[in-house]
């Protein structure tokens, strides 16, 4: 036990220093314009993918999430996602990254599940009978445009105040998506299965990954396909994530993040296989800051996405 502690504030004790180191080079980096350009596209690559608002739930407290014990809920990061609510459909907002990375989601589930289900990914309604469940849908950026494919979409959050927002900017825009207060923990109780399960961003803001990786398995219909995205547990995610984009910069209120919640590549992998599933793809995305966009790269150190199918 003594050994374990040790090793525990050793760590501790790392953090705080490469916390320090990262904020003094910040700060001498925002004086320098070429330099601060080149820790905006860093950071921005760590956090385009990860404005996630899911924590499974259904009682309401202050903030408007129901909590049940079968679920994956941890309150607290519903609660700081239920206050941006309002922000989802703003370019220039808060979700501003979100909005810049959307694109390139798009097109990651877009062209998979293409090839998997054999449709036309240049077709206006590529995802045309196709179900989708959006696990941890804020408002909707990414239920809308699938809809708009053609695919039949529900949308979860357990945040009213998203789902209100989502539901009103999706009868404003006339795109048909069911959104629900709701948990897919729920979902699949009530033997609900679709097509197409996305849990975005949403892995490293739940109180239990392995039990909430279980529960989107499990939603998945036979022949079906997960997609996942989420942050590496790594030191540089640690640096451009957590202390770039919430302290040097202020792109994020501080606590959006907690860095031993992230998870690595192989611990999402082996919870997937745990759950029946089988992982096909996996990509990091990098951001180019002359082109203003992102792409897919081999490097995962700090964003990645999968997809999955059955075993």
């Amino acid at each position: 036990m003594k050994a374990e502690s040790r090793h525990v504030n050793a760590i501790d004790a790392f953090f705080q220093a490469k916390t320090a180191f990262v904020l003094r080079r910040g700060r001498a980096i925002r004086t320098k314009g070429r330099r601060c350009g080149h820790l905006q596209a860093d950071v921005a690559s760590a956090i385009g993918t990860n404005h996630c608002r899911y924590a499974s739930a259904k009682s309401f407290g202050s903030s408007g999430v129901n909590e049940r014990k079968t679920s994956t809920v941890d309150p607290e990061e519903v609660a700081r996602f239920a206050r941006l609510a309002e922000t989802w459909w703003d370019p220039n907002g808060p979700m501003r990254p979100l909005h810049k990375f959307n694109p390139l989601r798009l097109r990651y589930i877009r062209d998979a599940a293409c090839r998997h289900f054999d449709r036309d990914g240049r077709s206006a309604h590529p995802f045309s009978g196709l179900t989708v469940l959006d696990v941890g849908c804020g408002g909707g950026m990414l239920s809308e445009p699938l809809a708009r494919m053609g695919g039949i979409v529900t949308g979860l959050d357990p945040a009213e105040r998203n789902i209100a927002v989502a539901s009103a900017h999706a009868r404003t825009s006339g795109v048909d998506v069911r959104y629900l207060d709701d948990t897919v923990e729920d979902v699949v109780a009530r033997g609900e299965r679709y097509d197409i399960v996305l849990a975005m961003e949403v892995v490293e803001h739940v109180s239990d990954v392995g039990a909430f990786v279980q529960s989107c398995c499990a939603a998945v219909a036979p022949g079906g396909l997960l997609f996942m995205a989420t942050l590496n547990r790594t030191l540089r995610a640690y640096a451009l994530a957590i202390v770039g984009a919430e302290y040097v910069l202020g792109w994020l209120p501080r606590g959006t993040h907690q860095w031993e919640k992230f998870v690595k590549p192989d611990e999402l992998t082996d919870a997937i296989e745990a759950g029946g599933l089988m992982v096909g793809e996996l990509s990091g995305v990098s951001y180019n800051p002359l082109r203003d966009e992102w792409a897919l790269s081999r490097d995962t150190s700090v964003n990645y996405l999968l997809v999955a199918n059955g075993a």
